[in-house]
């Protein structure tokens, strides 16, 4: 079984999605004849045509409306935003055109378009390369919303979006488009959508994250152990549908619960997941939930470092919770 990087992983799930649908189509920024500005799309068009790898003008809106009317007539398009700081030019495409276009029909007209885009910071980008913005599309009901860790999730979690009749916002954390690395089968499978998975077993704190703040979440956990703190991690993958009773399963039987994620704290998701879980697990709990996130602010250059959940951050969250 190979190993493969993330961006490895998403490449091979894309080129096994074409061969085997010849309706599947990429279009976006570059994705043609460069692979992208992270080469997620190397190599494809050479493979299969500048027909089915489609090189657009740089205009989001574009993008995303021109994907959705090609859904409506049977093909199954992946468009890719370059960035997903980007992703709010076709804003309105998205959460008034394709979220709503199942709803509107009476169930008459399906929109299959997936959105495919670069998250997070870590890369010194800036505030314009550095946003996490999926508390938006969450918020926006007719989307479905995965962000993978890893790379057999990616794989399989992108084929299993394909399979999808309704639209999906695919968040990659381009952080750790490289760094992240694993074994991957080079045959077809699914990661299910909808579930989360139980990295790590524990009887003290239940800690919730996905995307790149896995890893430091996996770091926090060990230094937490060194210190006798069993601690559960669980890596949602799916945003939406979220599993609800895998978090609430694990909080009820530890009683204390951390989150982690790198968008800004108000609103994000983890304030969410904190609401979710008061409402399912309140007379559980043993301490007040604890969010580890972002900051209030546009995202930092050359602070990007004090604005990421870091592994001291988690850490201390997990003490705090844990000794309450």
């Amino acid at each position: 079984m190979p190993v493969y990087n993330l961006l490895q992983a998403l490449n091979d799930a894309l080129r096994t999605a074409m061969r085997k649908n010849d309706r599947v189509v990429i279009l976006g920024e570059d994705v043609g004849k460069l692979g992208g500005v992270f080469r997620v799309t190397k190599d494809l068009q050479a493979e299969f045509g500048a027909d089915r790898v489609i090189d657009t003008p740089l205009a989001e809106g574009g993008i995303i409306g021109t994907a959705i009317g090609m859904a409506l007539y049977g093909l199954r398009p992946i468009a890719e935003i370059q960035f997903s700081d980007f992703i709010y030019p076709a804003f309105d495409q998205i959460v008034n055109e394709l979220a709503k276009y199942r709803y509107r029909s009476g169930g008459q007209y399906e929109c299959p378009v997936i959105i495919r885009t670069p998250s997070g910071g870590g890369i010194k980008g800036g505030l314009y390369h550095s946003q996490s913005p999926e508390a938006y599309f969450i918020h926006t009901p007719g989307l479905k919303v995965l962000m993978p860790s890893n790379p057999y999730d990616a794989k399989g979690l992108l084929l299993s979006a394909l399979d999808q009749n309704d639209p999906v916002i695919f968040f990659e954390p381009k952080r750790i488009y490289r760094s992240a690395k694993g074994e991957v089968p080079e045959s077809e499978y699914s990661v299910p959508i909808g579930k989360a998975e139980v990295v790590k077993q524990g009887k003290d704190v239940t800690l919730i994250s996905y995307g790149a703040m896995m890893t430091e979440s996996r770091e926090a956990v060990e230094k937490a152990l060194e210190e006798e703190v069993q601690v559960e991690l669980i890596d949602l993958k799916s945003l939406v549908p979220l599993d609800v009773e895998t978090v609430i399963g694990s909080v009820q039987k530890t009683g204390k619960v951390v989150i982690v994620n790198e968008a800004p704290r108000t609103c994000g998701f983890a304030a969410e997941l904190v609401a979710l879980i008061n409402e399912k697990a309140f007379l559980y709990l043993e301490a007040p939930p604890v969010r580890v996130t972002g900051f209030d602010t546009p995202f930092p250059y050359t602070l990007e470092h004090v604005y990421l959940p870091s592994v001291d951050r988690i850490l201390k969250a997990i003490r705090q919770t844990a000794h309450f």
